[in-house]
């Protein structure tokens, strides 16, 4: 959706926006949706009267031939065979209709995954890594030869005018008369209609220069519909003509992209069969057109459990959407020996404790030989190799690990919080090293400040000088190197030119990441304190930053609506995830390595494979923008939280919500899990930390047929039985969250008097 961004749209970019649409990053074809509406096809219905008078007009059929074109390219086999039914150019006996017809078939044959590491790790090793790049399901092609396609454009994302704009307040008006007067279990399900078929009809009613009619339209019912389209409706309420829909960000999203709802079978035959009986072609059309309707079979969903779902800009996720293959175990760990610790063992023997040498052993062991049978292939994805510095720290990690405490609802952490004082310049963003030894914050001033944590001061490297004279072979030549005329408690790294929005230091400690207004991400060696790399590809400002578990992959995002995946060592993204309908505002690798989440402000979470490029879940239920994410220790679980001050859980195999987390009153900026999975961490704007209990949530999941065959399941009706404390700062806003090794909790804002 990149291309959205300026003002007025060209016809070329426009048709790269529709096919972007059309071949989503689910794999299923969004325009084809031939079973929801058998009598009337999808792709016929903006072309209708052509129908009836096909062969009157070149233009119509040059306009004919060439939407038969476009499905073609794009491999909407079904849908072009109904439309050349429907205009008498073949003759076929073949039922290409059905409820849920045709979405596996036209989801597009995945390339072989052994060839995608292959193309991935070629891209990785290879010098010449800007060559191109991948975009995963990104529909290049349709751009191409499209001059030979006229006004496909216009056929596919123009309103038509389907009838006297007098009398749309009238349908509106019957539907909601009829949706009001049905049963109880029916109302709730069906209600859903009322906000997609209210925007569809005014934008219709604008589009066709109904001034006048669509201001009332808007004035009588805007009021009808849920609160947490109050803002999406405030954006649509500026558009009043057609002149202004040009270029519209807002406005593309509703035309390029179906509204999905999510109805039982017994509530859909119910609408369906009133539509047919008054011949309310008006609002058959604009569900044929411009709405998804998964049909599920099984008892309608309460309204409660619709509302917990719905919110997102473009409706509820398909479930075909949630259902492919996330191999989300964790990866082998390596097997590294733990050398005995002589302090440590005087250590416990002058405290008078027994020593722990076996322990030691048999956790770590343990650890590293178990193969989760979830987990992807250890080549899955190339990553680089450990260093002799990795091994040493994974050590030091390990021997932290044994003297880890172990939370639970009777064992809560200890919070330690590092408030920014007279951060008057403004502080964006905030990260804390694995081992804690380091803290950065980024500022509105367009810097990146770098504290050290521990008694250690930070040190440059000497000059190129002074290091010539150094002795290669010594044993401590590592500190050797290090200019002591240098050390302070921080510094200040320059370089950006707007304010810096996102950080991430790097596993190893020797790199930090920033990304910027100014639409680029900067690399800073934390040995030099300098610039090394400035990437760019952003156009637009980047929100978030994120370096990936294992060092080296790194990923961006921002208002452009583009996930990018990068490797340190080249200047061009090595994959572009598109699919959000708005800013990409946070971003978070999974802890394989092999997935990427990402939060948006269309109220979307997406969980992505960095392999070949593909959405392979989309959870929907915010009611605002994500700001917030997090990954459980194990990788089977995801948190996220938003502006509506909810935090939701999600169980990623199941590709299903599983809890609500009520409780803050401000937006979360902060989620973390604590070492061990047991804690759930959430800082807010209300200026408190929460404490969850993450292991109750997960162990009450219960699952049915029901959850099945609607991709729900019931959550808690109190969710506050799982909240185990709350902590407020005097007036700090927590914008971090940071567990240490031994599971000691730290926060961090900046102060806000």
């Amino acid at each position: 959706m990149a291309a959205v961004q300026d003002g007025q749209i060209e016809p070329e970019s426009e048709k790269e926006i529709k096919s972007e649409t059309l071949n989503d990053a689910t794999g299923n074809h969004a325009a084809a949706v031939g079973g929801l509406l058998p009598s009337s096809p999808v792709s016929t219905a903006s072309v209708g009267a052509s129908n009836s008078s096909k062969a009157a007009a070149s233009e119509d059929q040059q306009t004919l031939l060439a939407v038969l074109q476009f499905l073609k390219r794009n491999k909407l086999v079904e849908s072009a065979d109904i439309l050349r039914r429907e205009a008498g150019l073949l003759e076929e006996s073949d039922d290409a209709q059905g409820s849920e017809g045709g979405r596996d078939e036209l989801g597009g044959a995945s390339a072989d995954e052994g060839g995608e590491a292959a193309s991935l790790f070629s891209r990785v090793t290879s010098a010449t890594g800007a060559s191109g790049i991948a975009t995963g399901p990104a529909p290049s092609k349709v751009a191409q030869g499209s001059e030979d396609q006229p006004d496909v454009s216009v056929v596919l994302s123009a309103y038509s005018q389907q009838g006297d704009p007098a009398l749309y307040q009238m349908y509106y008006s019957g539907l909601k008369k009829f949706i009001e007067s049905v049963l109880d279990c029916h109302r709730a399900e069906l209600s859903q209609l009322f906000y997609p078929l209210f925007v569809h009809m005014y934008l219709e009613l604008v589009y066709n220069n109904h001034e006048q009619e669509a201001k009332e339209f808007f004035e009588k019912f805007h009021g009808d519909q849920e609160c947490y389209y109050r803002d999406d409706l405030r954006v649509l309420s500026g558009m009043s003509k057609k002149e202004h829909m040009r270029g519209n960000e807002t406005l593309l999203d509703f035309r390029t992209s179906k509204f999905v709802l999510r109805i039982s079978r017994d509530s859909y035959q119910l609408l369906k069969r009133h539509l047919q009986e008054r011949q309310n072609n008006q609002i058959w059309n604009i569900i044929q057109e411009h709405l998804y309707i998964d049909i599920f079979d099984g008892m309608p969903r309460s309204k409660s459990q619709i509302d917990s779902m719905s919110g997102s800009l473009a409706g509820e996720a398909k479930r075909e959407a949630n259902k492919a293959k996330v191999f989300y175990g964790l990866l082998k760990e390596p097997e590294i020996e733990v050398p005995l610790d002589d302090e440590d063992e005087e250590a416990e023997n002058e405290e008078g404790k027994p020593k722990k040498k076996k322990p030691k052993k048999d956790s770590m062991g343990s650890k590293s030989k178990k193969q989760d049978p979830n987990a992807p292939q250890q080549n899955r994805i190339p990553l680089p190799e450990l260093k002799d510095s990795d091994k040493l720290d994974k050590i030091m990690y390990m021997k932290e690990a044994t003297k880890r405490i172990r939370l639970g609802p009777d064992n809560l952490p200890s919070i330690c919080f590092y408030t920014f004082l007279n951060a008057y310049q403004g502080l964006t963003a905030v990260d804390i090293t694995d081992d804690s030894s380091l803290i950065a914050g980024g500022f509105a001033d367009s810097t990146v400040r770098v504290w050290s944590v521990t008694p250690r001061k930070l040190r440059a490297v000497k000059s190129a000088t002074d290091l010539s004279l150094i002795d290669k072979e010594s044993e401590d030549v590592l500190e050797r190197i290090m200019d002591e005329k240098t050390a302070s408690e921080s510094k200040i790294l320059y370089g950006h030119n707007g304010p810096v929005y996102g950080i991430s230091f790097s596993p190893d400690r020797n790199y930090l990441l920033s990304c910027s207004e100014d639409g680029t991400v900067r690399l800073w060696s934390l040995q030099t304190f300098t610039c090394l790399v400035c990437y760019k590809g952003h156009n637009y400002p980047v929100w978030d930053v994120q370096f990936s578990p294992h060092g080296y992959y790194f990923t961006s995002g921002g208002h452009d609506r583009v996930a990018r995946l990068w490797a340190t060592d080249h200047y061009q993204p090595l994959r572009m995830f598109a699919g959000h309908l708005a800013d990409i505002t946070c971003t978070r690798f999974h802890p394989n390595s092999n997935y990427l989440a990402t939060g948006s402000a269309d109220r979307t979470v997406r969980l992505w494979d960095i392999l070949n490029g593909n959405c392979n879940r989309i959870f929907t239920g915010h009611k605002g923008p994500i700001h917030s994410l997090a990954f459980s220790p194990n990788g089977k679980f995801l948190a996220s939280g938003a502006t509506d001050g909810r935090v939701l859980l999600w169980d990623i195999g199941r590709g299903l919500m599983i809890e609500e987390l009520n409780g803050h009153t401000d937006t979360i900026y902060a989620l973390k899990f604590s070492r061990d999975g047991e804690i759930l961490a959430s800082g807010s704007m209300d200026n408190t930390v929460r404490l969850w209990d993450a292991v109750k949530a997960f162990d009450d999941i219960e699952t049915d047929d029901f959850t099945a065959a609607t991709g729900h399941v019931h959550l808690s009706e109190n969710s506050l039985e799982l909240q185990l404390g709350t902590y407020t700062s005097k007036s700090t806003p927590v914008i971090h969250l940071h567990f240490t090794r031994r599971n000691l909790l730290l926060a961090a804002g900046g102060y806000n008097p």
